[in-house]
This record gives C-alpha cells, structure tokens and sequence, in this order.
C-alpha cells in the first residue's frame, strides 16, 4: 500500500469508519437526518453548493445573538464607525477557525466533541465538557434575555423579563418538531430568521442614511478611539463563541458523503468552507447595519432633546439592549414603527440563537459523555442543564442585567481556549486527518490567529477585572489568574506529553505532526 494510501486509511480506520458510500461513521446518532449529496458535478455545481447550504448559516447565528447585537450597539454608540474595521477582521478570523471545525467533521465523520474523547485522558476530557457547558449556559443567558426583551418591547410592557424568559425557555423545543419534518425544513426555518435579521436591520440602516464614505473608512481604516479600547476588545470576545466550534463540527456531519472517497471529502471542505464564507458575509453585514444604525444616531445625538430619565441611559458609554429601543425611539423623531422593527430583529437574533444553543448543547454532551438515548431524552437533559440555570440567572439578575452581560463577555473570553487549542491541535495530527493534516501555512496561520485571540481576550479580562478594593482581593484574582495560565498551558502542551509518554512506553505508532 502506498504512503498516501496508508495515511488516509489510517484517518479511516480511526475516525471514519466508513466502510461503505452510505455511512458517516458509527458514532453518528442513528436519528441525525442525512442529507444527500449530487455526486457527478463539474469543477463548480450550484446545485451541489445548495445541498451542502444550511450547516454554514446555523453556525453563523451565533455571531448574531444578543450579545453581539448588544456589542455592536455600543461600539457605534462610543466610536461611531471607527470600529468597522475590528468587526471585519474578527469575523474574518473567525471564518479561519471555523473553517477548521468542518474540516474535522467532513474528514473524520466525527464532531469535535468526539474526537476529544479519544484524544483526552479522563480529567482533561471532563475539564473541557465543563468548559463548554458553562460557554453554553453563558451564552444561552444573553440569548435567553434578549428574546424576553424583544417579547417585553412588542407585546407593550404586557409580558414581564421573568415571563418571556420562560418563553424563550421552552419554545426552544420547537425545533424538534421542525426537524421532525425534515432537517431541511428545520435549515429553512433558520434561513428565514436570518433574512428577518436582515431585513429588520437593514431597514433601519437604509432610514438612517449614514455617511457611506464614513462607513467605508471606517472598514479599511485601523482606529481606537482612546475612549472605546475595552469596546473594540468587547467586540472580538463577543463574536466568536467557544462551544460553536463544536457545533459546526457537528452540523456538517448531516450531508453524507463517503470518507473513503478522496474527491468527496475534497469537495465537502469545499463547499463548506464557500457556504460558511457566505454565511458569515451576511452576518458581518446585519452587524455592521447595526452597528452604523447606532452610529448614526445615538453617537451624534442632542440627548437635551430626550426626557430626563434616559438622558444617563441613553449616553453613548451606558447604552445598553435594556434600554436601547427608548434611545431608538427619541433619535428616530418619536416614531413608533422603528421599536417594533427592532424588537423583530432582535427576537430573530435571540430565538434562532437559543435554538442552535441546543444543538450544540446536544453535541457537546452526546460527544464527551458518549450518551445514547432517545432523542428527545437527549434534548430533555443537554437543554435542562443550561437553560434552567440561565432562565434563573436571567430572573433573578433582571435588574441589573447590564452588568450580567459583561460579566457573560468575560466568562466567554476565558472559555474560548477550551474550544480553540482543541481545533487547532487535532487538525494538525495526522494520525486524525491524515493526508488532510492542515498544512504547514495553514499550522502557522490558525495558530498565530488562535495566538492573537488568546492574548486579546486575556488582556480583556485582566482589563475588565481590575480590582480597587482591598489586598486580598488582589491576591485571590493573581491566584486564580495563575491556575488558569496554567491549564491553558497544560492543554497546549497535552499532545506532546502524550506523545513522550507512549514512546518512552515503547506505544507511539503514528508521529503527531506538530
């Protein structure tokens, strides 16, 4: 058998399991819908593009929940366009990444989460399902929060935080009875909540007619405004959300294809990575029209010409998702149509994110735990464990949950290594991806990006978690600051004490390739 061949049988033999054209590997749940795939196509096929379309777009809900349209209202509100650029250049890196996790899932026939529990000893493997189930269960608040807000604003005050929260809560499950129906259907039902966003937004953006030229310098000129650093820093914690990884791993093993096909897996990576560069485009643009629409309004604003009471809330630096439909309504000229054209935006936001949420909490747990039970057990337990402890937080924090969400921004920028040293390392051994190994640029491009992620979002949290008060405060946050470094370096350093314990075990059978 020839290298090329053996290495690519070997990647099989281990994560794919694929012995026959019809089977995405044995650890798939037998419930996960298959979706199929035209198999004579030229170079380029619209035809296989829109059966590969759906995975990309799900996973790009979560650069559009609320806590990035939360971000993105407060960067245009302090710098105006300024941070366009920042935006931009995330959402770029994220598609980097992302990239990654469909590889993975289109090579192995296997999800991150999955591959992790082959790779991690017990401790390692548990510390990064909790990892990611507090990712989810963060981000899930924020979600959670902004549909009950969108509900609070479009039913008039009639449905209190604390009620649209449980709402929100349950209507989650509907997603099994689309899916019930078809997963296409399920991806169509996304596709629309999506277009809402854009619409809505898009709306909005047309209304307030910002400077285009503005708008255009604003992407293509790197500025931070001395008043707007923990913004700009807010903005690249806020976009790429940890468990997501994990998810679009997952969502790409749903188009079925044989991994014993080279040409198939080639053309599933890339029709995947044109599907999720388009999806991400679109979200790219429904925030950047949120992000201009607060730019053009409430950053040059007369706030002498707003009631007294939200003179403070609707300050360029204290604007909040709480508030912002009564900053929109006073720059608007008092109209009544734009708070209802923004609350629509933002429950798409927040129910389409709510519902991905669970997939990936499905994943994760299926994945690490290895849980094979009914589906809708399976969706009864994974939803239970982030969403009942979100929908608490969420009633409980109702009146200050401004603070709530930064606190969830910072807790996000923590976990995201959890997700990111996992990806970058196991699409770089070859004894997982075989001849699909990343590629020396591609080793040294994921990891400096991963690198500049890592040190953004630390130096975030050391920013954000300054403290004033007394010694002991100090000491307790260098400690824990300390523990943490440490894991993270326990992580990056997992793969090559594994390998230097099975050769000096005489096991080392395929070279890590590093």
């Amino acid at each position: 058998m020839s290298k090329e061949k053996e290495a690519m049988h070997t990647a099989v033999d281990n994560y794919g399991a694929i012995n026959d054209q019809k089977s995405v590997g044995p650890q798939q749940p037998r419930d996960f819908q298959l979706i199929s795939v035209p198999q004579a196509a030229p170079v380029f096929s619209f035809r296989k593009l829109w059966a590969f379309s759906g995975p990309g777009f799900l996973m790009s809900i979560a650069y559009l929940d609320p806590g990035n349209i939360e971000s993105d209202l407060q960067a245009g509100s302090l710098a105006q366009y300024q941070l366009l650029w920042v935006l931009f250049w995330c959402t770029l890196c994220g598609l980097i990444i992302q990239l990654l996790a469909a590889k993975l899932g289109v090579v192995t026939g296997q999800h991150l989460a999955q591959v992790c529990r082959k790779e991690y000893a017990l401790l390692p493997r548990l510390g990064l399902w909790i990892a990611m189930e507090l990712a989810i269960i963060g981000a899930d608040i924020q979600e959670v929060i902004g549909s009950a807000i969108a509900l609070n604003i479009i039913s008039q005050g009639t449905l209190p935080l604390w009620m649209g929260c449980l709402i929100t809560a349950i209507d989650t499950f509907t997603f099994l009875f689309l899916e019930s129906y078809g997963l296409r259907y399920l991806e169509g039902f996304f596709g629309f909540l999506i277009m809402m966003m854009v619409g809505m937004f898009g709306w909005m953006y047309i209304a307030v007619k910002p400077v285009q030229a503005e708008v255009v310098k604003g992407l293509f000129l790197a500025r931070v405004p001395s008043n707007s650093l923990e913004q700009a820093l807010g903005v690249v914690g806020a976009v790429i959300m940890p468990h997501n990884l994990y998810l679009h791993s997952g969502l790409v093993l749903s188009r079925e294809i044989s991994r014993e096909d080279k040409t198939q897996i080639k053309e599933g990576i890339k029709y995947n990575s044109i599907e999720s560069a388009i999806a991400l485009l679109v979200s790219f643009i429904i925030n950047m029209f949120v992000l201009c629409v607060f730019g053009a309004t409430v950053y040059s604003t007369n706030l002498a010409s707003y009631p007294v009471e939200l003179q403070t809330l609707c300050a360029p630096d204290q604007i909040s998702l709480l508030n912002a439909h009564k900053c929109l309504y006073y720059a608007f000229g008092q109209k009544q149509w734009i708070i209802y054209i923004w609350a629509l935006g933002l429950l798409a936001g927040g129910q389409s994110s709510t519902m991905t949420g669970t997939y990936a909490g499905q994943f994760v747990m299926e994945g690490f735990l290895d849980i094979k039970w009914a589906k809708w057990k399976r969706v009864l337990l994974t939803r239970s464990i982030a969403i009942v402890p979100c929908v608490i937080i969420a009633i409980a924090a109702h009146s200050r949950l401004d603070a709530l969400s930064e606190w969830i921004n910072v807790e996000q920028s923590l976990l995201l290594p959890f997700s990111l040293i996992p990806i970058l390392q196991v699409t770089s051994n070859r004894k997982i991806m075989g001849d699909f190994t990343n590629s020396w640029f591609w080793i040294g491009l994921t990891w400096f990006i991963g690198f500049i992620l890592l040190s953004i979002n630390i130096y975030f949290v050391i920013d954000y978690l300054i403290l004033q008060g007394p010694w002991f405060q100090h000491v307790i946050a260098g400690i824990g600051l300390t523990i943490y470094v440490l894991m993270l370096l326990f992580y990056l350093a997992y793969p090559l004490l594994t390998a230097a314990v099975k050769k000096y075990r005489g096991q080392m059978d395929t070279p890590l390739n590093y």
